[in-house]
């Protein structure tokens, strides 16, 4: 996507940078912009990681350089409103889809699927690029173009397993057709920063959505979680992460219909989340602070504020930080399928813990990281004092602390 120019020395600077801090998100973006030099590979213990096979153009160093959230991110707030830990947003309701099957079949309340269908049914766009199974294994991931309600359908549910979409979106530039893209916040952080380079990004995605995201475990994470169910991966046909009920079970199904599950709160807290990478665990932006809107688990919450697992009709935290997922918001309300509450933003903090406690300690881990001279990510305004300030000291002592061991212990780079 890039013209040819001098080249630079290879392995490329900045790619050598995010390897010797581990700081990759396998977004893919460095294979969009170079697909002839840099692939998308897995590799031990089971990420998407950028291969390089040949020196890249200027130009080519260049993009990945002010594109790769690896290496930073940018967030201008301009004149909406700014909250220290979920960012800029001109709006923010709770609510769910309208089709009580897309409901039930959805991790949440199906709010991001709705809004898809709706963008897809209107012709505002030609086709919605996303992430779904891969057919082999079937809990891997595997980017999708759904021209069909009944394909976003299909596509519904969070996916923890690695996604590299951006790295095939260079065909989809300059052929005229209009998509929505959907992606992890880094994914769409890249974009974002990917479009103020090239004006073709913005014209075939005019919409970006995201989702609040804590992380990416690998895929052995997975294949651990088959295990636990008692099942080979290898003879595995299809799984499911979540959905069908909110929160949903983990379903891994054999050839033979033999089908095993276990709880969100086994799956996703006892073995998925020990697997995230180390890039997810210095994230900055784990609520998709680039899209247009983004969507979450609106969680009930027990006496204590803690979030509650138990299985119910899901609710969705929709999160329209432009005015174009305002608009589209309203829109999709409107034409009725999607329904909505107000929400407030006060309550965030205890429907998402895990969010709140990464970002208020993320200055903590940065500095240990930084202390020993290790690379680290360059974030510009996403107002780490600010949120650094909202948290508990011994919390922020104990994640300082925590970072120093994993780095003298060689658990970390």
């Amino acid at each position: 996507m890039t013209e040819s120019r001098a080249r630079t020395e290879a392995p490329s600077p900045s790619l050598a940078r995010v390897a010797r801090g581990n700081l990759c998100a396998g977004c893919g973006a460095c294979a969009m912009i170079a697909p002839e030099r840099v692939s998308m590979k897995m590799e031990p213990p089971g990420f998407l990681r950028p291969r390089q096979s040949g020196a890249l153009t200027e130009t080519e160093e260049r993009l990945i350089s002010q594109v790769c959230p690896g290496l930073g991110q940018t967030v201008d707030a301009g004149e909406r409103r700014d909250h220290a830990l979920w960012g800029p947003y001109l709006e923010m309701r709770a609510g769910h889809s309208t089709d009580p099957g897309l409901r039930f079949d959805a991790s949440s309340g199906g709010a991001l699927s709705a809004l898809l269908v709706h963008l897809l049914a209107e012709g505002e766009v030609d086709g919605v690029i996303q992430t779904r199974a891969a057919e082999a294994p079937p809990y891997a991931n595997t980017p999708a173009v759904s021209t069909k309600v009944s394909e976003i359908c299909g596509a519904a549910g969070s996916r923890y397993a690695p996604s590299a979409p951006l790295a095939g979106l260079g065909a989809s530039l300059g052929t005229g057709r209009r998509f929505a893209f959907v992606g992890k916040p880094c994914d769409v952080a890249a974009l974002r920063a990917l479009s103020r380079q090239d004006p073709r990004i913005a014209e075939t995605f005019p919409v970006v959505l995201s989702f609040f995201c804590a992380g990416v475990p690998s895929q052995t994470g997975a294949e651990e979680v088959v295990r636990a169910l008692g099942l080979d991966p290898s003879g595995i046909t299809a799984f499911r992460y979540r959905g069908r009920g909110w929160p949903g079970q983990a379903t891994a199904t054999r050839a033979d219909g033999v089908s095993r599950s276990m709880s969100y709160a086994e799956s996703w807290g006892g073995i998925l989340s020990r697997h995230v990478q180390h890039r997810c665990k210095i994230c900055a932006d784990g609520t998709g602070k680039a899209a247009d809107i983004v969507c979450a688990d609106a969680w009930q919450c027990d006496e204590k504020g803690y979030p509650v697992f138990e299985e119910r009709d899901g609710v969705s935290l929709v999160v329209a930080r432009t005015k174009t997922g305002q608009r589209l918001l309203a829109a999709a309300e409107a034409a009725g399928r999607l329904e909505t509450t107000a929400f407030d933003p006060r309550a965030l903090a205890r429907m998402q813990p895990g969010q709140f406690n990464r970002r208020t300690v993320l200055l903590a881990r940065l500095a240990a990281l930084r202390l020993f001279g290790k690379p680290v990510p360059r974030y510009r305004g996403l107002r780490l004092g600010a949120a650094a300030r909202q948290a508990a000291p011994r919390a922020f002592v104990k994640n300082f602390a925590g970072m120093a061991r994993r780095i003298l212990r060689g658990r970390a780079p």
